[in-house]
């Protein structure tokens, strides 16, 4: 039967060649792993799943069995039926956005009867018992849980409940045509198509949608990579697509952040969260310099990647462990915004028709390294690149990070890094010949190789000092030894690192920092041998070259409030603490 579908005769059915077979049935497909995009309203995105605790269907109304993969749940409103019962008739999916002049401007409840058992109604505070079936009613949007019995005592009028500030409900999404039809009408030119087009989102099926959003609220823009270190990208897109609002939630692998950021781009007062690694921070940033938006909305992380440097500074952990994500949406609610400096870097070979590898990108947002910490990291970036399957999680990452250390330490391919480059900063040339070292790091934020404060602590300031007051280069040891890091200063703090040694040994706490080199706003490195060289974790091996880094500007992050870590000395709460005294 497979190869009579097999059209083309390269050995495998694709999607379209199952469906053109007449194999379009939903079980089927999903068993093959060709799980549904969000293409239109009233279309379940079904995923096979084991229930821990009995569940029944929500067709045929009886118990789903089975050791494994017992039936199909929608990931959008949880309508849970058995593969067989596909076939029949179901009820739609929810609705993403308003369909008709009425539904635009009030939500109501849409309710999903059953599996509630063991909770607690919502209405009348009494336990919601299992009677063998469907048991029970939610609502989509606020999540409420009652009894059948206490429909009719709920409001009509939906406020989307606990995560009411991040959700987008169908009542503020809708097409063109209704914004056209609400208008008074006054004489004034409506906007052309195009015009609209450009400012908006358009579905699949051709729809032009707009956004109004509830008033006081802060909608929240979701990218997920799902190739990031921990390989949770999929779970976390299924479940932010359940908790807000489908239209919400953009998966990078399917056209990158664009439709995102051009269906939100006419809001104002909006937030971001990116759900990746630090190299996804850095991707959406750039994104967002480039779309031209009418604000820079404040961008929030879920470190899914293997180091997470930039998320632990913004105190949002050094990798998700499963926790619930409502509360991550409510630290997100509390958070408080910051700066963060993004700094420009410009390569320029000395000989152009030498062969290197290509830079992987042009903007620094937490580091930039030469030397020892440079060499590990192209080590196992071409490591993953040949055996992608043995770096399939954040704790095998670790291993081998620490196998390449090793393996360093005893070949020391960077030592005597003093004789390969010429260091100035804002055009003042530092000395390295009395140094032994074998690596030099550029630091924007307080975190490197997966927590290691290259800088270290400094005491805190006193009250009257300021970092805006400092000179634009700082080299004297003595002044050195008190400068705080700070992200939004326009300076980048230079360490110079003795060897992989030293850097296990600050990782570990054994030594609290590198040496520091200098504090300055415009660095020029010159380079007289092939070096590895590295910029946020995405290494690459560099011909002889001259290096320039500039300031570039500033992009708005979201820093978690204090209650997720014990750890308060973070530049960000330094500064904060500096300015409240």
């Amino acid at each position: 039967m497979m190869k009579a579908i097999d059209y083309d005769g390269n050995g495998t059915v694709s999607l379209e060649e199952w469906i053109r077979g007449g194999m379009a049935n939903v079980p089927m497909l999903v068993l093959l792993g060709l799980e549904a995009t969000i293409k239109d309203d009233g279309q379940h995105l079904w995923q096979l799943k084991h229930f821990k605790r009995p569940v029944y269907c929500n067709v045929c109304h009886s118990l789903l069995v089975g050791l494994r993969k017992q039936g199909l749940c929608c990931t959008c409103c949880k309508y849970t039926v058995h593969e067989r019962c596909t076939t029949r008739s179901l009820l739609p999916c929810i609705s993403t956005f308003a369909k008709s002049k009425k539904d635009a401007g009030v939500q109501p409840h849409v309710w999903v009867e059953g599996n509630c058992e063991a909770s607690k109604c919502d209405r009348c505070q009494k336990k919601i018992k299992s009677y063998q079936g469907l048991t029970g009613m939610r609502c989509v949007w606020c999540h409420m849980k009652i009894h059948n019995d206490c429909v009719s005592q709920v409001p009509s009028e939906c406020d989307c409940g606990a995560l009411k500030d991040h959700i987008l409900p169908p009542c503020a999404i809708y097409p063109v045509i209704l914004e056209r039809q609400n208008c008074p009408k006054n004489g004034s030119p409506s906007p052309t198509l195009s015009e609209e087009t450009e400012q908006s989102f358009t579905t699949p099926d051709g729809q032009i949608l707009r956004i109004t959003p509830v008033p006081e609220t802060h909608p929240l823009l979701v990218f997920v990579n799902l190739k990031s270190g921990g390989k949770q990208g999929k779970r976390v897109l299924r479940k932010f697509r359940y908790l807000l609002n489908p239209r919400q939630v953009y998966d990078l692998s399917n056209g990158g952040p664009a439709p995102g950021l051009n269906f939100f781009r006419d809001l104002l007062d909006y937030r971001i969260l990116v759900c990746g690694g630090d190299g996804t921070v850095g991707w959406i940033l750039d994104a967002i310099d480039k779309a031209n938006l009418l604000v820079r909305p404040p961008v929030a992380v879920l470190p899914l990647g293997t180091g997470n440097d930039l998320a632990r500074c913004l105190r949002w952990g050094g990798g998700y462990d499963g926790e619930d994500l409502q509360r991550i949406l409510r630290d997100i609610e509390l958070s408080s915004q910051v700066l963060m400096d993004r700094w420009s870097v410009q390569v320029i070979p000395d000989n152009p028709q030498e062969k290197g590898d290509p830079v992987p990108n042009d903007i620094i947002n937490n580091y930039f390294s030469i030397g020892v910490d440079a060499s590990i990291a192209h080590r196992f970036h071409q490591m993953r690149e040949k055996h992608p399957q043995k770096f399939n999680s954040r704790v095998k990452n670790k291993l081998w990070y620490f196998e390449f250390a090793t393996s360093e330490t005893i070949s020391a391919s960077c030592k005597k890094l003093n004789e390969c480059l010429t260091l100035q900063c804002c055009g003042l040339p530092i000395d390295l010949s009395s140094l032994s070292l074998e690596g030099i790091a550029v630091l924007n934020i307080p975190s490197m190789h997966g927590g290691s404060n290259l800088w270290g602590e400094t005491k805190k300031l006193d009250p009257g000092s300021s970092t805006n007051q400092q000179p634009e280069v700082i080299t004297d040891p003595e002044v050195l030894k008190g400068s705080v890091q700070d992200s939004s200063d326009k300076r980048l703090e230079v360490v110079g690192l003795e060897g992989a040694i030293e850097m296990g040994q600050i990782y570990t706490g054994l030594k609290s920092a590198g040496r520091r080199l200098a504090k300055c706003s415009q660095i020029t490195i010159k380079t007289k041998k092939p070096l590895p060289m590295q910029i946020d974790g995405e290494p690459w091996m560099q011909p002889p070259c001259t290096i320039h880094i500039t300031h570039k500007n500033q992009a708005h992050m979201l820093l978690a409030p204090p209650t997720r870590t014990s750890s308060s000395s973070s530049f960000f709460n330094l500064k904060k603490n500096i300015q409240e005294t």
